[in-house]
């Protein structure tokens, strides 16, 4: 039987087995995965999230596994659902639950897809508390070197892998003393005394900071009302969020599910524009944005000056208003807007115009050129990011509790600071404009960041010329020259793309090594569709045993092309 090994057993790892269990030939398939409990992933992994960490994609938006989460969560009793910290009343499609809930419900779905698959008489290996440090590529298989606990090296032999890695954090997360470059595992941060503490990042994964950290000298209670209040148990804790606007995110508005078609920015427009070229692909993009925007909400688009705008200060004209607000009167503000909207079910136009383009424009990306590519990142992805990163309402509300109870405050950095950990002693000090801001712990919450072929933790994978760089044109006059841009060339079933002659069925899903040219491709929507694109190029190549071998078949026509798009979408950090 065509042997698969799925490395990680996260969202990716589940949706691409799912895909796989469809095969109607037997496949033998082999689950690595490093923690000793399979399927929760390390976003939703007890052991590397406080309980206090809310997911921010809600129910509904969480692609079928075997059972939905609602389903799952229904079935179980009001004691276990006590112990998963849940009311059954408060149980629905747009509700969000903390990481830990996800992380057990992931895992009940990989152990039913582990018997689905048996029962259709495929063969499944689950190799838990295995760590692969090498990938080889040789002519007709990968060759893959695990390591299973304190147990020697072992190598095994696959005819497709699957590198499915998700996120990337170190094991060690406080490098210096007071200096932790993740929020994760959140025992780290937990261990932080009540001092003067900051946070690098405002979005979700700050607010998990802070909330973390609070909790370990703090409860957070609601009164009669309703009201939540944080209470201090010890003193002297206070923390500063900050980022570069030192905005705050906004809470989670309602829309219809599943999206509206748009009118003008649609997927054949853009498909339309890339078959174009890339000379000049961003700013007629962003001429498709203008009039999807203008159409949907004008009153909007008048006042940010739409009809005006250009790629290079949208992004100003977007966040104006809010950067001149006090940041949490305008959070409480939204807030406020936001559950009266859920109530009512009153959708916010512009919003959810920007929520449905960032999916559909995303499909132009990998076809820009390297100085268009560079705007995109600069000016206009940070747009998307905001609109579609809004937050659970109760982190909002833990965030104004905290502020109230004068432990939390936020700050904005601009273009010059420095953040000088070089003195020796624990913490960090902030210079920004001049003033100095000394912290006696800092925490970098800004997430996940992109990578690039030379980061990858295989060695052989490292070797000169065989996995490389993401590419783009330079110029339309020049497009014969190509620029290295960052991250891993892929086709459009996430191969690399290889020119030695070696076995092409290694497929690249982890999230890191895509970011370059595919920004939004986090969250577990995008796990689903990475999952089943990837599953269904093995299923191919297992139909295709008495043609030309799939792993021998020429790269140069598989790759990105407009029909071929990845479809993706980011909806939770």
């Amino acid at each position: 039987m065509t042997r698969i090994a799925i490395i990680g057993s996260g969202p990716t790892g589940i949706y691409t087995l799912r895909g796989l269990v469809a095969s109607q030939r037997p496949l033998t398939i082999t689950v690595f995965e490093e923690l000793p409990d399979p399927g929760k992933g390390t976003p939703y992994h007890p052991a590397v999230n406080d309980k206090a960490m809310l997911a921010n994609i809600a129910s509904i938006e969480i692609p079928r596994i075997v059972d939905t989460l609602i389903e799952w969560l229904n079935r179980h009793s009001d004691a276990d659902l006590q112990q998963l910290g849940l009311e059954r009343a408060r149980i629905g499609e747009r509700e969000f639950y903390p990481r830990v809930v996800l992380g057990k419900f992931l895992a009940a779905q990989f152990w039913k897809l582990v018997d689905q698959a048996k029962a259709r008489g495929h063969t499944v290996i689950i190799r838990a508390s295995t760590k692969i440090t090498d990938i080889r590529l040789e002519k007709s298989y990968v060759a893959l070197v695990a390591r299973q606990g304190h147990e020697p090296e072992s190598t095994e032999n696959f005819d497709h892998v699957v590198m499915a890695t998700g996120h990337d954090w170190p094991e060690n997360t406080e490098v210096t003393p007071g200096y932790f470059i993740s929020p994760w595992p959140a025992s780290a941060i937990k261990r932080i005394g009540p001092i003067e503490v900051g946070i690098l990042g405002t979005s979700l994964s700050g607010i998990d900071a802070s909330v973390t950290v609070a909790t370990a000298h703090g409860i957070f209670l609601r009164d009669e009302q309703g009201q939540l209040a944080y209470q201090p148990t010890t003193n002297g804790l206070h923390i500063t969020m900050m980022s570069r606007k030192g905005l705050l995110p906004e809470a989670d508005f309602f829309c219809p599910i599943p999206y509206e078609p748009l009118q003008f920015c649609t997927p054949e427009a853009i498909d339309a524009l890339i078959s174009k070229g890339p000379a000049g692909l961003l700013d007629n993009v962003f001429e498709l944005f203008k009039a999807e925007l203008g159409a949907a909400d004008p009153d909007y688009a008048s006042s940010i000056g739409l009809g005006l705008a250009t790629i290079d200060d949208i992004a100003d004209r977007y966040f104006r208003k809010r950067e001149a607000l006090d940041q949490f009167i305008a959070a409480a503000r939204n807030l406020a807007e936001a559950k009266k909207n859920k109530v009512e079910k009153i959708t916010v136009q512009w919003r959810y115009t920007i929520l449905r383009m960032h999916e559909v424009i995303a499909r132009a990306v990998p076809h820009l050129d390297a100085d268009d590519l560079k705007r995109f990142h600069k000016h206009f992805k940070t747009v998307f990011v905001d609109d579609y990163a809004t937050v659970p309402h109760e982190s909002i509300e833990r965030l104004l509790a905290l502020h109230n109870a004068g432990a939390l405050d936020i700050m904005a950095l601009g273009t010059d600071y420095e953040i000088d950990r070089s003195d020796g002693k624990s913490g960090v000090r902030i210079t920004v404009e001049g003033r100095q801001t000394y912290y006696a712990a800092f925490i970098d919450a800004t997430g996940q960041h992109a990578a690039s072929a030379s980061d990858l933790p295989f060695p052989s994978l490292k070797r000169p010329g065989l996995v490389k760089e993401a590419a783009t044109e330079t110029s339309a006059e020049m497009s014969a020259s190509l620029k290295r841009t960052g991250g891993i060339d892929v086709d459009h079933a996430f191969r690399p793309i290889i020119d030695q002659p070696v076995s092409r069925n290694l497929y690249c899903v982890s999230v890191p090594f895509l970011l370059h040219k595919l920004p939004f491709i986090q969250g577990i929507t995008s796990a689903r569709d990475m999952g089943e694109i990837v599953s269904k190029a093995v299923i191919a190549a297992t139909e295709n045993a008495n043609s030309l071998p799939f792993a021998l078949m020429s790269q140069e026509s598989t790759k990105l092309s407009p029909t071929d798009t990845v479809p993706i979408r980011a909806t939770e950090a």
